[in-house]
């Protein structure tokens, strides 16, 4: 059943509409990602889930709750890693725990907790000591605090290093693994294809697609991409027109040629080599990726 229902969310700012219309549901037990171009109004949208923002129409619902009149309950059964996340410097881990745990009626016991999150030897640091990685460990540990059936994590690996990123890929699925929904906001593609069950792409406050990840790379104009050097010139019009072909090139510099398609059209291509006693040098067929999928959905760069 769904734990978030979004339906037709509309929020204006300054007689410009943010959120223009969204609409989505959020399954129990997935991790679903929210994906867009930077001002798209992903982040406002999550901040209706979370109760921080009040729509102007639509409807919100976490667990059959509005997030609004019910902003207690709803509290009590969601954890939060906000966009922008900061504690004072001086604080410690202990005391960060500590005080986030007084938060919640049934707080879960945050020693095992730190463990689990490898925060436990540092405990007595201060905030302001941590590396960039220690400190999205320990906002993951203050969001699930509370033992929340969803926690959302808003940009969460922004600014941190590869290692750091993968790393708390890992923290995330031990997390859905774990029983918890997972709402995730993010503009990498490749954290997004990686971790999330579905998709929404929003782009210009409105919903552009939501899907699963193979499915928004399914549709993208160039699912596959071959690429290979004739032995002997080709005829573009005879690529062009084989199956599910999108688009030819071909550098001129070099008389490379690329086929935009799908796996359909890479058996078509070696077919017509193999016709025309053509030998196809440093031959290259690549699935295409989210990244594809989201500029044919958006034309917006990552």
């Amino acid at each position: 059943m769904a734990i978030i229902e979004v339906r037709d969310l509309r929020k204006v700012y300054g007689g410009r509409a943010a959120v223009d219309g969204v609409s989505f549901a959020v399954e129990e037990g997935e991790i679903f990602g929210v994906l867009g171009p930077n001002g798209a109004g992903k982040t406002t949208t999550v901040e209706c889930v979370e109760g921080l923002r009040v729509p102007d129409s639509g409807l919100v619902r976490v667990a059959g709750l509005d997030p609004v009149a019910d902003h207690r309950e709803v509290t009590q059964l969601l954890g939060a890693q906000l966009q922008e996340s900061e504690l004072q410097a001086k604080l410690t881990v202990r005391e960060a725990l500590e005080l986030y745990s007084a938060f919640y009626e049934k707080p879960v016991d945050w020693r095992p907790l730190a463990e689990r999150l490898g925060l436990g030897e540092k405990l007595d640091s201060r905030f302001g000591k941590l590396s960039g990685g220690q400190k999205q460990r320990l906002f993951i540990a203050l969001a699930l605090i509370g033992g929340p059936r969803v926690v959302v994590l808003d940009e969460l690996t922004t600014g941190l290093d590869p290692r750091a990123r993968r790393d708390t890929w890992q923290l995330i699925e031990e997390v859905r693994a774990s029983g918890v929904t997972v709402l995730l906001v993010t503009h990498f593609m490749e954290e997004a294809q990686r971790l999330c069950d579905r998709i929404a792409v929003i782009d210009r406050g409105r919903l552009a697609a939501l899907d699963t990840p193979a499915g928004l790379i399914g549709r993208s104009a160039s699912s596959t991409v071959i690429s290979f050097t004739p032995s002997r010139p080709l005829d573009p019009r005879e690529l062009a027109e084989l199956p599910a072909a999108t688009s030819v090139a071909t550098d001129e510099r070099d008389g490379r040629v690329t086929v935009n398609g799908t796996d359909d059209t890479v058996n078509a291509v070696i077919s017509l080599l193999a016709r025309q006693h053509v030998t196809a040098h440093q031959l290259r067929v690549v699935d295409a990726t989210l990244d594809d999928a989201f500029l044919d959905l958006t034309g917006a760069t990552t």
